[in-house]
């Protein structure tokens, strides 16, 4: 069965979501498996690029945008851009896309912003509809 993780975090800074994205690639990369980040277009592409090679210093993310060379364990696409593999489809375009559904995993990281609430919303709601096992992962402190 698929399944569909959503990481809460407490802050509403697009700082907080790459760097938490980045510590969960290191994650995934970890079991072995493939990861697909899709971005709502090429400058958000390019400024996650960015991003994930200097959010931890102390360690690498290998990673690439979609169709460079060399291959890479993690991808960054942009718009309807979609890897060769069904693995790991992390969201940070806003509305989930159809081909999303067709991967084993797809993973949201939720920050406290209404843009983001309000596509997630929705995106809980369609994975819910397909079928996948969905988990909630809060990382806000509990008070």
């Amino acid at each position: 069965m698929s399944r569909a993780d959503y990481y809460i975090l407490p802050d509403s800074d697009a700082d907080s979501r790459a760097a938490f994205l980045c510590r969960l690639c290191d994650k995934i990369l970890g079991l072995g498996l493939r990861v697909f980040i899709s971005t709502e277009h090429e400058s958000a592409a390019r400024q996650l690029d960015q991003q994930l090679w200097s959010a931890r210093p102390e360690s690498f993310v290998p990673h690439v945008l979609l169709g460079q060379s060399p291959d890479s364990p993690i991808e960054i696409g942009w718009d309807d851009q979609l890897p060769d593999h069904r693995q790991v489809f992390v969201n940070l375009s806003g509305r989930l896309p159809d081909a999303a559904f067709g991967f084993e995993r797809v993973v949201e990281i939720v920050v406290q912003t209404p843009e983001v609430l309000a596509n997630l919303r929705q995106n809980y709601a369609l994975c819910r509809e397909h079928g996948f096992e969905i988990h909630n992962h809060d990382m806000r402190p509990r008070g």
